[in-house]
């Protein structure tokens, strides 16, 4: 078995989402249709954005049930990501603080999924 390389984030609005994610990502939808959308990172891992109304089977979660984690390689970066973020616009639920982990805050897209942006504590 391989290991996952695809989420799928249930959304209330795609075009309002891939609009988010396409500016928080810098990149476009390789994907784009009316209920789904899908971006591809740079090392291979893909992000797609499925109406709510037109999951087969239906979904009864919505977001903040998980996290969406991205991982950077400086203490600093995670600072500099939540400035950037933060001058967006895009809404904070935890500012930048030391876990057990390592450095980290937590950012909400337009449906309330969690997106971490972490640096890991040194081994």
């Amino acid at each position: 078995m391989t290991d996952p390389n695809f989420i799928i984030l249930y959304v209330d609005n795609t075009g309002i989402s891939e609009n988010f994610y396409a500016n928080l990502l810098g990149k476009r939808p390789v994907e784009s249709s009316p209920a789904f959308a899908m971006f591809v990172l740079d090392a291979g891992q893909r992000i797609g954005l499925w109406a709510r109304h037109a999951v087969e089977p239906a979904a009864r979660i919505r977001g903040g049930g998980a996290e969406v984690v991205f991982a950077v390689a400086t203490e600093a970066e995670v600072d500099a990501v939540h400035t950037d973020w933060s001058a967006r616009g895009v809404p904070i639920a935890q500012a930048p603080t030391r876990m057990e982990f390592g450095r980290t805050f937590v950012a909400l897209d337009p449906d309330g999924h969690r997106l971490r942006v972490y640096h890991g504590a040194p081994s």
